[in-house]
């Protein structure tokens, strides 16, 4: 191998991978050893043959070498392969170029113990790994274990025999072709299991298809699935995510009767082994072979589609509710975050490692809506009303080898996690649990959560605050019937208990009502400077998914920014019964000067914020009731309101839900002017704004809530029906 062409031709491959729209995701470097490797993984696509050597290289500054099928090197691309240092499984002196390398640390190596590309992800049967194969299933190669062990042995006989016998080390470095003892790497030969995650898998016509067919006359139909595929995976843009994991060291795996009886008694003639040597080393290596496909497959970076394709195979009944669907694989991802998040049970792509409930309200970054899709064009799923009906034949049937990544990506998703047998055995078990059940789980899971949440936040800073008790616990009222439930989002600075004289009410009128907890609130000023406008949308889109969990309707109200937020999810999620809000601002500049100084002195807080001091400043504020209120407000909190507000000032046209705004004529913190202008861009029909006469702000507490609650209430009793 030539390391001058093998680096230039990396350029190449650089301006490729630029070019692609793929985004590479790393995690593991640090289990990468600095002696010599082989590098284990999975074989989906062509590009991993001389795209992953490139990657590696970038993190070691060592050249990769890899092996490939001999169908590859036609047409000149023998050359292209010999640049960057691939060659031919059927090379006679591949374990020869393969043991001196990791000899002397000239080069790690990938190879692929399946053998060849595994296009439809079928790797398992019968509970064993076992590869499958246009020619027929085959169980992984040992290839990697035994060349490894092999290097290793050698490189610990020719180190022990240059301390013991150094007369006997010339003529063994000879039959390597090695010149000098010192050309040995001192650091042990390791396997290192590396694992490739693709998401999402999509085949279509693109531009590289078309570049082909102009260039290829006759091109093969398995050429034109691998462009069609890969091409699209790697030019329309895909997550690919390269997760190493820990390395196997061959020095642990020797037997010492290999180096006491055999090498003693043998040494080193060449590159091979005695007939007796190989027998002994055989099983090893199959034990290796075992560890280390069990090490690639476990480290599969679980996604969205993947829980979707696995639970649909696991359903036992051809027929399911679309929403129930969507709440099982909900609780499926909610639980697979959690167990990560505490054991690393399994590892997720990063859509996985957020809050889930966009998956029952708004589908806003399309995990369902794009895997629906897919499902119906490939005939795996029908709509039926509010049903879908799922083709049985389609999740579990022969596969294609060489066309199913086209005919049927939704099974190739389903095999990629079969190995993962945790995971496998949750989703059998959510599949078969009754609904009742699900619905109990789900709400259960929500609320420990959340509680959970609040106490660990609580314990981490609150305390630290000088608190003396937890006021911001969230609360849910129960109801003998669930027909309607009502969730009530307190305001900025406050904690639930501001909004529980209302919740009573509401209760006694015959609903259930959930008060959740923004985040920041209820333990310190500190705490909630440091947090995010996001943090409380995806608490509010948690409590609507609890309540809709229980109730067949759900109404969503907030007091001030809560408001807004009770508005910001009706804007999002039509099946919203009813939104109302009680003093909500339109825009930052609605607030007086009780809740942010003027603008000159903002402006130039906001700078100090830009320095780097941004939880650092705050504004005092005794307005409200101090048991409920911080009576310091953070300049960073501030700015989270404001830019939440600039964030949705376009979006409440899309509100056609009845819709109540409550504000009062002598609101001393928020313009009730604002609130008119926010209600003028609803487009709901059945709206109402309500000015009341009063001088305060919380109109949910005090004297003369009576006409703020009747209103509400009424609001909530036309719901009902």
């Amino acid at each position: 191998m030539n390391r001058s062409a093998y680096l230039t031709t990396g350029l190449a491959i650089r301006v490729f991978s630029r070019l692609s729209k793929a985004d590479i995701y790393m995690h593991g470097q640090e289990n990468i050893p600095a002696g010599p490797n082989i590098f284990v993984m999975n074989h989906f696509t062509r590009f991993e043959t001389f795209l992953l050597p490139y990657y590696i290289y970038n993190l070691t500054n060592k050249p990769v070498w890899s092996l490939a099928a001999p169908s590859l090197f036609k047409g000149g691309m023998e050359k292209f392969f010999d640049l960057i240092g691939v060659i031919s499984t059927s090379d006679p002196k591949r374990d020869e170029l393969i043991v001196k390398s990791l000899l002397t640390g000239e080069a790690d190596w990938i190879i692929f113990p399946e053998g060849s590309m595994v296009k439809n992800k079928k790797i398992m049967s019968g509970g064993r790994y076992m590869i499958a194969h246009p020619e027929g299933m085959h169980e992984p190669r040992t290839g990697a274990a035994a060349l490894a062990l092999r290097a290793e042995l050698y490189r610990t006989h020719l180190l022990h025999t240059a301390r013991t016998s150094p007369e006997r080390l010339q003529p063994m470095l000879d039959a390597l072709g090695i010149a000098s003892i010192d050309d040995i790497q001192s650091q042990p030969t390791s396997i290192v299991p590396v694992n490739l995650t693709y998401y999402p898998i999509r085949a279509a016509e693109n531009i590289a298809l078309h570049i082909a067919s102009r260039l290829v006359k006759d091109m093969s139909e398995r050429m034109v699935e691998e462009i069609m595929t890969e091409g699209t995976m790697m030019f329309s843009g895909v997550d690919l995510d390269i997760r190493f994991g820990k390395p196997l060291q061959m020095a642990d795996l020797l037997d010492e009767q290999w180096l006491k009886i055999d090498m003693e008694r043998d040494g080193i003639t060449g590159f091979s082994v005695s007939g007796d040597l190989k027998g002994k080393m055989r099983l090893a290596a199959y034990r290796v072979m075992q560890q280390y496909m069990h090490d690639i497959y476990s480290m599969t970076t679980i996604n969205h589609e993947h829980l979707f394709a696995s639970f649909l195979q696991m359903y036992p009944l051809r027929r399911i509710k679309e929403s129930e669907f969507k709440q099982r694989i909900f609780y499926a991802a909610s639980l697979v975050t959690g167990q990560e998040a505490g054991k690393d049970i399994f590892f997720l792509h990063k859509s996985l490692r957020e809050n889930q409930a966009h998956l029952l309200t708004d589908d806003r970054y399309r995990k369902y809506a794009n895997f629906l899709k897919l499902a119906e064009e490939k005939g795996v799923l029908g709509r039926d009303g509010e049903y879908l009906n799922t083709d049985r034949s389609k999740l579990s049937g022969p596969l294609s080898f060489h066309k199913g990544r086209i005919d049927n990506p939704v099974e190739v998703m389903a095999n990629e996690v079969e190995p993962l047998k945790k995971l496998k055995s949750l989703l059998r078990f959510l599949a078969w649990q009754p609904m009742a059940f699900m619905r109990i789980a789900i709400v259960r899971y929500l609320l420990h959560s959340e509680k959970t949440r609040y106490i660990e936040e609580y314990r981490a800073v609150g305390r630290a605050a000088g608190g003396n008790s937890m006021p911001g616990q969230p609360f849910l009222l129960p109801h003998f019937r669930r027909r309607l439930g009502v969730v009530l989002v307190h305001s900025y600075l406050a904690v639930p208990e501001e909004v529980k004289a209302l919740a009573l009410f509401l209760r006694r009128r015959g609903v259930w009502v959930y008060a959740p907890r923004l985040p920041g609130h209820g333990t310190s000023a500190e705490d909630l400077a440091t947090r995010k406008f996001q943090e409380w949308r995806e608490t509010v889109e948690n409590g609507y998914v609890l309540m809709s969990t229980l109730c067949d309707r759900v109404v969503l109200g907030g007091i001030a920014v809560g408001g807004n937020l009770a508005l910001d999810l009706a804007c999002r999620v039509d099946s919203l019964a009813g939104v109302f809000a009680v003093c909500p601002p339109f825009a930052l500049n609605d607030y007086s000067a009780r809740f942010m100084p003027v603008t000159d002195v903002w402006n130039r807080l906001l700078h100090k914020m830009k320095g780097g001091s941004r939880n650092k400043d705050y504004l005092e504020f005794s307005y409200g009731n101090l048991s409920v209120n911080y009576p310091r407000n953070p300049v960073a909190g501030v700015k989270e309101v404001g830019d939440f507000l600039e964030s949705i000032e376009k979006c409440y046209s899309a509100i056609r839900q009845p819709a109540l705004i409550v504000q009062a004529d002598k609101n001393p913190v928020v313009d009730p002017r604002g609130s008119k202008q926010l209600y003028d861009q609803i487009s709901s029909r059945n709206k109402e704004y309500c000015l009341l006469s009063y001088d305060r702000h919380v109109l949910v507490n005090g004297e003369g809530t009576e006409k703020v609650f009747g209103k509400i209430g009424a609001f909530i009793d036309e719901m009902k029906d």
